[in-house]
């Protein structure tokens, strides 16, 4: 079993006006974000930086300018590629001079994404972007049933905006199913940034307990997926439309079906000794070092059960820091807990 800690981990970066007591409040600060801002195509060397105070600003024609925020200086600085804490230290004239120097001419307009007060990103031309509302309108048609934890100490939701991205935090309350006397109910993830500053994605779960600062305890059947903002990231909402109405299924499936299977994993055996079960998982496809580090986990709890050996390969798969590895390893367990459905 897992311990998932990314609403954990939201909970303590967000401040209070990043966050939302119902789907409905997040909805409408995002329509809001969106209406608010629009894309402008300038080439890269017509940008242009102008002191005002003490920082600096984009001039946008007309006798207009708007401040770059927090990220999209950031941006501004790469795509100069000069460093960001140097520019700080400098005067807005001088900052300004650096950026009239250093910024590339180039043959495709960059992607500036601004308010009519400020900058909210800064993209090559192929950065395609994908509406906060877009994703939240799948989540509304396809998980119903599903609501925010509860709140935690510091207020804390589990639904999140702010200016660089978003994070949702869901739960199904009356999904509830017993397993041998455990209780397991579904829940899920999902983010997004329309100014890129992080996939898009979602990850799926089944828990056995939420505590009050928003960490998952005790989660099995984990499955995540992201994507990068590129020209096909709107297909991701397919894919996480998917995700979100296969735990559903599962979810009424399960009330019955996934109990059983549980309960048929934590009896089944997947061989009598180390080396038959080594040999199985070497079928399946994990790795050596990995089934071994898996058996090595399993045999502490008395027996080379399904559940006990799928259970251990969570756990391992919680500690690689590689998405892709995780997922393969994902894919693998569910494989073998599904052994105990034949």
């Amino acid at each position: 079993m897992q311990t998932l800690k990314k609403a954990h981990d939201e909970l303590f970066r967000r401040s209070p006006d990043e966050t939302f007591a119902t789907l409905s409040d997040l909805w409408q600060h995002c329509q809001k974000q969106r209406e608010n801002a629009r894309d402008h195509w300038p080439m890269p060397q017509d940008l242009q930086l102008v002191p005002k105070g003490d920082r600096l600003d984009l001039f946008m024609g007309s006798g207009r300018s708007v401040s770059l925020n927090d990220w999209s200086f950031s941006q501004l600085c790469r795509l100069a590629n000069v460093n960001r804490d140097t520019v700080n230290r400098l005067s807005p004239t001088t900052a300004a001079k650096v950026f009239d120097e250093t910024l590339a001419p180039g043959k495709k307009p960059l992607q500036v994404f601004a308010t009519d007060d400020h900058v909210r990103s800064i993209h090559g031309a192929s950065y395609t972007r994908l509406f906060n509302t877009d994703l939240l309108a799948v989540i509304s048609e396809f998980a119903t049933d599903f609501q925010p934890p509860q709140q935690a100490s510091t207020g804390g939701t589990g639904l999140y905006a702010g200016e660089q991205d978003m994070f949702v935090f869901l739960i199904d309350p009356n999904g509830w199913i017993e397993i041998n006397g455990e209780a397991f109910a579904p829940g899920f993830f999902v983010w997004n940034s329309e100014v890129g500053r992080r996939t898009v994605g979602i990850q799926s779960f089944w828990f056995q307990k939420v505590c009050q600062n928003h960490i998952v305890w005790d989660a099995v059947d984990v499955v995540e997926f992201s994507r990068k903002h590129t020209a096909n990231v709107h297909d991701s909402l397919g894919d996480i439309r998917r995700i979100i109405e296969r735990l559903v299924s599962k979810r009424d499936e399960r009330r019955d079906g996934f109990a059983a299977v549980i309960k048929s994993a934590m009896q089944a055996k997947l061989g009598d000794d180390a080396d038959d079960v080594l040999k199985l998982l070497q079928q399946k496809g994990i790795q050596r070092k990995l089934a071994k580090e898996a058996l090595s986990i399993a045999e502490k709890k008395g027996a080379f059960t399904i559940f006990a050996v799928v259970d251990a390969l969570t756990q391992l798969s919680g500690h690689d820091c590689f998405a892709g590895r995780r997922a393969e390893l994902d894919t693998q367990s569910s494989a073998l807990l599904s052994l105990a459905a034949v």
